[in-house]
């Protein structure tokens, strides 16, 4: 299994991003696809969920803000992220598994929300 994320990168408070994850090796539509993010300093720290067939979860800090969504015909997991906060810095990762158990992860990508 292979999990590839991008779309990271330097943004302003208040901006928006949208992170991607590609995922091979795997019968993507069967697996929950779950977003991680580790901040500089700190554990790795669950984001949000979903599920086959679409039902979403977040964390609060992000509940309102961040939308996840999957598209099982290309094996892609998107992460929206609106309305960033400096403390939405952190490496993101994309992973199978469940809120707090982390199968397969990629490689990660870096956002940085700064003015």
């Amino acid at each position: 299994v292979r999990m590839v994320e991008s779309g990271g990168g330097l943004v302003q408070p208040g901006g928006s991003l949208r992170l991607s994850c590609v995922a091979t090796g795997l019968a993507f539509s069967a697996y929950n696809i779950n977003w991680h993010r580790q901040a500089p300093g700190k554990g790795l720290e669950w984001v949000s969920t979903i599920h086959p067939g679409g039902r979403e979860l977040y964390d609060e800090s992000v509940k309102g803000r961040f939308t996840i969504s999957r598209d099982d015909a290309k094996n892609t997991s998107y992460l929206q992220m609106n309305n960033l906060k400096t403390e939405d810095t952190a490496v993101y990762y994309c992973a199978t598994g469940t809120s707090d158990y982390i199968g397969s992860r990629g490689q990660g990508t870096q956002v940085t929300v700064s003015s």
